[in-house]
């Protein structure tokens, strides 16, 4: 092999391609490869890393793989699953954990290995329910949480490191230590890969599958597309790439010409802008399910994008279609064989596949994460007024309008609460709501009931809670805080009947529009990494509720929720109360995981 290079095999964690991006950032190669790979086509590799994943090693979802894999003779470290693996692998022992653990715990190292080498005790980013129980033979325990007696394990003699938490992720205090400590100390891999050997990467990848043929780029007007947007007209040339952006009804207000003037002040005049709003409101009609909701919503942007090829008349042969799709979008639709499908994004339907398929898709922002697309998006040129913009779903708005028929209940509802309630104390009200939202927990999808948090806490006793509440109650991936008004009676908060109604997401822009100006004002846009507004069929007097979902990230594989002042929050939280038809404020106090960014 010319690079020293690093083998990642793939058991579908939700993370496994952020591990081969923490590595290309120390400047190694690193390459995913599934888990039917053979050991004998590894050979010449530095280092083996074995991912996470859904599934569990004791039990018939269990992943078949080679076993000759720890004959390489090479370094390995396992994370979460991988680290399950290894001790199942020589003879240790895994069971479901007591208490899962999602969210941040605290690591004590209680013996410096070479992979823990100038590494601290301190905050890691867990996402599990397995745990090994019992060491395999000539393993030491190496670290441990309060809640995981074997959080990290080594067999010295043979270079082989496992670890129940995620360094991978931005999260983990001194994860890029000791991913960096593995890498070099360990593997003793070389500096070899660089940032411009990858844009070369891209262009020559793109020239290659495009051909002679030409471009048709659906445009939302983020960050995502118009870098997309912007790299292949740099790679093909203006006249190669169509930029079509379609408004769905699911825009933020005035959204679409603002996109429309933004692109063109860029240099972007060729876009054009079609308004498809009832179309969009008809296909989703009635739909309560988020699943069928982001189907239908993505569906319809492909019929659209016909039916202006068609007036166009441009010959499906001679062109691709072009997305912005990065790789969060990719893994959370279950893009590997072994991940869970999180949520089917509006880019990834079946339509869409089939394309990939048939060679008619390219996606050259396919492998980034938002903040290396921004990174490409300087080395364009692009102002920091397009590539800096909080990112925003391409289904926009209608997946932060939730929708039920008001006939969600809720089971064991008093055994939940009080169970809930164990965990707040005296001082604070606190019950599970009657819906449901998207979440992640342990790389698996979950659709889960929110729990409603009441009373005076700080953010760092509700961020505990939080953490508590989705970690020992399998009912709850949710935690909101009520911030206005500020007492409610508990007993009247029901859900009621409410669809994707033009009256809803007028509402909603409403609501979204008051947050954006507040935060603008305030001047604390820039703190914030997205701020999804969401308006929500539960009321006290008939009316709906409004969950305010600031947080902070830097690819969106993982989150913290924003911790608002109060100053900021009580100005929002008394002009969303002035709206007519809302009842309540809740501020959402849930990291990723357990939590997505998105409700739905």
């Amino acid at each position: 092999m010319k690079h020293s290079q690093i083998a990642i095999i793939d058991f579908g964690s939700q993370y496994t391609h952020l591990i081969t991006r923490r590595i290309r950032q120390l400047g190694v190669l690193a390459n995913i490869y599934p888990t039917d790979v053979k050991a004998k086509d590894l050979k010449g590799i530095k280092g083996l890393i074995l991912s996470g994943g859904p599934n569990s090693v004791h039990d018939k979802t269990a992943i078949k793989y080679d076993k000759k894999l720890f004959d390489l003779n090479v370094p390995i470290l396992g994370l979460c699953y991988g680290h399950q693996l290894i001790a199942h692998h020589f003879g240790g022992k895994v069971k479901p954990g007591k208490i899962k653990e999602y969210g941040f715990a605290n690591l004590k190292i209680s013996k410096q290995t070479k992979l823990f080498k100038n590494v601290a005790s301190g905050k890691i980013w867990m996402s599990h329910g397995d745990s090994v129980s019992v060491l395999p033979p000539g393993f030491i325990t190496s670290g441990k949480t309060s809640d995981c007696l074997i959080a990290a394990m080594a067999n010295i003699k043979k270079d082989i490191y496992g670890l129940q938490f995620h360094p991978e992720v931005t999260h983990t205090q001194e994860g890029m230590k000791i991913l960096n400590n593995f890498v070099f100390n360990v593997c003793v891999c070389k500096k070899d890969w660089s940032l411009d050997k990858y844009w070369d990467q891209i262009v020559r990848e793109v020239k290659q599958h495009v051909g002679k043929r030409n471009v048709f780029l659906l445009v939302s007007g983020g960050v995502d597309s118009t870098v997309c947007f912007a790299l292949l007209e740099k790679i093909l040339g203006k006249s190669r790439v169509f930029g079509l952006h379609i408004d769905n009804g699911f825009m933020r207000l005035n959204e679409s010409a603002k996109v429309k003037k933004s692109l063109a002040k860029a240099g972007f005049d060729d876009l054009l802008v079609v308004d498809s709003e009832d179309k969009f409101l008809k296909a989703t009609k009635n739909i309560i399910d988020p699943e069928n909701k982001r189907i239908a919503i993505g569906r319809t942007f492909l019929q659209i994008k016909d039916e202006v090829m068609r007036l166009e008349k441009m010959n499906k042969r001679d062109w691709v279609l072009g997305q912005g799709t990065i790789y969060p979008d990719t893994i959370e639709t279950g893009g590997t064989k072994h991940a869970d499908k999180i949520k089917t994004h509006h880019n990834r339907v079946e339509e869409i596949l089939k394309l990939m398929k048939l060679g008619a898709l390219v996606e050259p922002l396919a492998t980034l994460y938002k903040d290396e697309v921004r990174a490409i998006g300087k080395k364009l040129g692009l102002p920091n007024s397009l590539i800096n913009r909080h990112p925003f779903p391409g289904p926009g708005l209608s997946i932060r309008t939730l929708c039920s028929n008001g006939k969600e209940k809720i089971k064991n509802k008093v055994l939940i609460n009080k169970k809930l309630k164990k965990i707040a104390g005296p001082r604070l009200k606190v019950s599970a709501l009657p819906l449901k939202s998207v979440g992640v927990q342990g790389d698996n999808r979950t659709y889960r009931h929110p729990a409603l948090i009441s009373g005076k806490a700080s953010w760092q006793r509700l961020h505990n809670l939080s953490v508590r509440m989705t970690n020992e109650l399998n009912e709850i991936n949710r935690v909101v805080y009520l911030v206005g008004p500020t007492k409610v009676d508990f007993k009247k908060i029901k859900t009621t009947k409410a669809y994707l109604t033009q009256k809803r997401l007028d509402l909603l822009r409403q609501a979204d529009d008051i947050v954006n100006k507040e935060l603008v004002k305030f001047k604390i846009y820039k703190e914030i990494w997205q701020f999804p507004v969401c308006l929500i069929p539960l009321g006290t007097s008939g009316g709906e509720t409004i969950v305010l979902r600031p947080i902070q990230s830097l690819e969106a594989m993982t989150v913290n929720f924003y911790p608002m002042g109060k100053a900021v929050l009580n100005s929002i939280t008394k002009k969303l109360l002035a709206l007519p038809q809302i009842d309540m404020v809740f501020y959402d106090v849930t990291n990723k995981p357990p939590g997505t960014i998105e409700w739905e």
